[in-house]
């Protein structure tokens, strides 16, 4: 089980229609399911002073991120329609974060990445963290082998202590295995695997 306290926070990656909705155009199988375990850690969190921050894809109708341009995936996340909005039984209560806006990849809630030229550039998650004096965070969303990844990869990277909550995640599983994988790597990278709920 994790712990809050206010020099934790609760980082919830991009629960939104295209990802946790069975209608969302790159569904993550079982994304609806993990959002009463997040709502649950969202009131835990906030109960004990922690803050709680969200990402949110934010994609142009073009990006070279999409596959019709050049991209691997399919068109998802577009500003303003439906499937970027967050899934309506997501509890909401913090800042977002908005990543990819200007066609970058947008993977990582903390980085985004030019596809054409490979630039690394901020988003305002640091910056949040630190004029909070956040020195631990806790992730979940979706999706556990890409933006969750790559979120608590950089969390690391940038010296917080990074737990991943293990039942308030999943995978895309592109590949069979992708998501046990991810998680290989963040725990070799010196984050913490826990669960939300129980042990």
């Amino acid at each position: 089980m994790v712990t809050y306290d206010p020099a934790t926070a609760l980082v919830v990656v991009d629960v939104q229609n295209d990802f946790a909705d069975p209608a969302g155009s790159l569904y993550v199988k079982g994304g609806e399911a993990i959002i009463p375990v997040v709502n649950g850690q969202v009131a835990a969190a906030r109960a004990a002073g922690a803050h709680v921050v969200y990402t949110q894809d934010w994609h142009p109708e073009h990006t070279p991120h999409f596959a019709k341009d050049g991209g691997v995936w399919p068109d998802h996340c577009i500003q303003g329609t439906w499937g970027a909005a967050f899934h309506p039984a997501l509890v909401v209560d913090g800042p977002v974060v908005r990543k990819g806006a200007n066609g970058e990849d947008g993977y990582s809630g903390f980085t985004m990445r030019d596809p054409v030229s490979g630039a690394t550039v901020p988003t305002e998650l640091e910056g949040l963290l630190r004029s909070w004096g956040v020195e631990r965070v806790v992730v979940c969303g979706l999706a556990t082998d890409y933006c969750v990844k790559a979120t608590a990869l950089d969390a690391v990277r940038l010296g917080f202590a990074t737990t991943i909550l293990a039942d308030a995640i999943a995978a895309v599983d592109l590949a069979p295995g992708d998501g046990e994988r991810a998680l290989a790597e963040l725990r070799a990278a010196g984050a913490t695997i826990a669960r939300a709920e129980g042990d």
